[in-house]
């Protein structure tokens, strides 16, 4: 049970990269420059997530379903997973858009 969570966000990362590749929404467009997106908002999200921790506004919570595993206090390794997953949904979201767009446009 302890990594059900972790087994249901990279479930869903893997969803993100089957959507990707099906209608070519970030990183198949571009693989470079998706990358750095991805890792620089990955890197905002952390540094939030660590000043949050800092301030006494974030906590983690104890659950069944999580790893315990940590990458830094308070921050749990299934985070840099939900993170993860958040910054690609917003880029396929966004290269979706782009591609509704420019078909609208045409």
């Amino acid at each position: 049970m302890s990594t059900l969570y972790l087994a249901a966000l990279l479930v869903a990362i893997t969803g993100m990269v089957v959507l990707d590749r099906r209608f070519g929404l970030f990183f198949w467009r571009d693989a470079r420059r998706a990358a750095i997106v991805l890792i620089v908002g990955l890197v905002f999200f952390l540094a939030w997530d660590l000043c949050g921790v800092g301030l006494g506004i974030f906590f983690r919570g104890e659950t069944d379903f999580m790893t315990g595993l940590l990458v830094a206090p308070e921050i749990p390794v299934e985070e840099v997973f939900f993170l993860t997953l958040l910054c690609y949904l917003t880029m396929n979201a966004f290269g979706a858009a782009c591609s509704i767009l420019d078909r609208r446009r045409s």
